[in-house]
């Protein structure tokens, strides 16, 4: 009897994915297409632009790629929560492997945003409620993030993760998140960052906005270590500046559960997915040898 190849099956938020790459929430996963052809070419799963009841579209977004990252001054799709209902119940009848992002202005109403989504879907949710560069964002705490993990916690049943973003008192906003009732935490979002235009002496994309990119990945991997050593259980979505299948590896040798990649998309799409799954694929098969 000739060995069958088994393939292995990661679990995330009660979601069984056939492998451990997943596609983070942005501009990218903001369009219906992307979403299902980055599934086609080999994501885990694809997490949506964060949904957002009350978002309006206030200026251009765009962003600025340079060697060690990206800036952008994205936050939160403009599509509108009931475009989303309809495209995430499409999403279930297809039996696609998403993650629905959703932020609000105040636990209360990202906890009912939760439940409208519960009523469409199964598919797990994550909190994006810590985009820095945000208007509506001030200052994440403790006390902020417990506030709304709990409000979606006793909400709905669904599983869902809190976005996270490298800042001050991370173990304390982590700790604030499990208490809550987090299944997982997904760190890091995008750090702050500007650029200058030399020439002008103005700074690019209208001022700090989020930087993410290979240039973030040691201090992501640095603050899942750590907080593994410092006994946190709950399951983590890396995610920063994953490059390549090597990448991959090393979050998880980090601690992560699963990996997030997103930056490196915003180059060759499609083709640059296909690649990182297939190096860590072939890393993967040649270890089992």
């Amino acid at each position: 009897m000739e060995n069958q190849v088994i393939e292995p099956i990661y679990d995330v938020l009660g979601m069984k994915i056939k492998n451990p790459i997943i596609v983070g929430s942005g501009l990218l996963s903001d369009q219906a297409k992307n979403i299902r052809q980055f599934i086609a070419h080999g994501a885990g799963a694809v997490v949506t632009k964060t949904i957002y009841p009350r978002s309006e579209k206030l200026h251009t977004e765009k962003t600025y790629l340079f060697s060690t990252g990206m800036l952008n001054n994205t936050t939160y799709s403009k599509k509108t929560v009931e475009y989303w209902l309809t495209l995430l119940r499409e999403f279930k009848e297809e039996q696609l492997p998403v993650i629905v992002s959703i932020h609000a202005e105040s636990p209360t109403a990202l906890g009912e945003l939760a439940v409208r989504i519960s009523e469409v879907t199964d598919a797990p949710l994550e909190l994006g409620i810590s985009c820095l560069h945000a208007d509506d964002f001030t200052e994440d705490t403790p006390e902020r993030v417990f506030n709304y993990t709990k409000a979606v916690k006793e909400r709905t049943d669904t599983p869902f993760a809190v976005k996270l973003s490298l800042s001050d008192n991370l173990y304390g906003r982590v700790q604030a998140a499990v208490e809550g009732g987090a299944d997982a935490i997904t760190l890091s979002d995008t750090i702050s960052g500007i650029a200058f235009d030399t020439a002008n002496g103005e700074a690019l994309l209208n001022g700090v906005c989020g930087y993410s990119g290979p240039g973030i990945k040691p201090m992501v991997l640095a603050a899942i270590y750590n907080l593994r050593k410092r006994g946190v259980t709950i399951p983590i979505l890396g995610s920063g500046g994953v490059q390549d299948g090597n990448d991959v590896h090393e979050y998880l040798m980090a601690g992560a559960n699963t990996v997030q990649v997103y930056t490196a998309l915003h180059r060759h799409m499609y083709k640059t997915l296909q690649r990182i799954v297939h190096e860590y694929t072939q890393a993967i098969t040649s270890e089992k040898v």
